[in-house]
């Protein structure tokens, strides 16, 4: 029974021919081009300053928008999907490995990990993996909810969530575009960590007790490590092995922005420190939604 059950859930999210004929282009799927890209994140950032010049004209300063058990649900549905992608990214990335390990001595690349963290050159946006960064980069169309979420509740938008959140799609859309080197690690390290926050989001908004410590933050200093570190083995990986990894412009890119985004989040976590080591609560930092390059948000370890 258990074997029956395992080889299913190999077959249907690593196997099944939608999965392994993906290909990502503008005629086969949606949201593939720069067109839909750009138009999408400009209506976020109208939506969200609307929403917030809205209600900052027609409430009161201590009024919220009640919004019932919608917030939990989402969470319910983030953690969930985050369970999905990461298991179903590493059951491909290990039929992936099994069906081309064969290649890899044409590239140079002699371990596994090695492909993770390097693409080899000519690497093209078809197949499992790419399937399910695909199905990633779909996610984060639902992660942008929680922003208006919080403009309701919280009557807070600050410009790095806008620019955070828009980040964050713009940059699972280059993975694809680009066929870009170290995509499977950050999805995973990001999925699963957001399983687990997202579940906690879960866990306080239904009225359950929250953590004692900071949570969310602790969770977040983890998954900024992970990919302190992998950014690292990218960029000695192309300088050493011959021939470079694929999709290196855009990963540069991407580093750009994550550092840009670290240095925003670093000035808001320092904020926060001085505020608690003056005894002061910080409204703003409660009140707002914050993310990190990984894609979670930052909160204070009581849920909102």
């Amino acid at each position: 029974m258990r074997l029956s059950i395992t080889q299913s859930t190999k077959y249907w999210l690593s196997e099944h021919p939608s999965i392994v004929n993906f290909r990502w282009s503008p005629t086969e799927s949606w949201g593939s081009t720069w067109s839909f890209l750009f138009s999408a994140i400009a209506i976020y950032i109208i939506a969200a300053a609307i929403l917030h010049l809205m209600v900052s004209l027609t409430l009161r300063t201590n009024r919220r928008v009640p919004l019932g058990p919608i917030p939990a649900i989402h969470s319910l549905a983030m953690a969930m999907a985050s369970v999905l992608i990461f298991v179903g990214i590493l059951l491909s990335t290990a039929a992936e490995i099994r069906d081309t390990r064969w290649f890899w001595r044409r590239t140079k690349t002699t371990t596994a990990f090695q492909w993770l963290l390097c693409f080899p050159l000519g690497t093209r946006p078809s197949g499992r993996v790419f399937f399910w960064s695909y199905i990633f980069y779909l996610s984060r169309f639902l992660n942008l909810l929680r922003t208006f979420f919080t403009v309701l509740k919280h009557r807070k938008l600050t410009f790095f969530t806008l620019f955070n959140q828009s980040i964050l799609l713009f940059m699972s859309f280059l993975w694809l575009e680009f066929s870009q080197s170290f995509q499977i690690l950050a999805i995973l390290s990001t999925t699963l960590l957001s399983s687990v926050v997202y579940g906690y989001r879960f866990w306080t908004a239904i009225g359950l007790p929250s953590a004692c410590f900071p949570f969310v933050v602790s969770c977040q200093v983890v998954l900024l490590g992970c990919n302190l570190v992998c950014h690292f083995g990218v960029l000695s990986l192309h300088l050493l092995k011959g021939g470079g990894c694929n999709g290196i412009g855009a990963w540069g890119l991407n580093s750009m922005l994550n550092a840009v985004i670290l240095l925003l989040f670093l000035k808001f976590y320092l904020k926060m420190y001085l505020s608690k080591r003056k005894g002061d609560s910080s409204s703003e930092f409660k009140g707002s939604s914050r993310y990190l390059p990984s894609g979670l948000e930052k909160q204070d370890s009581k849920a909102s």
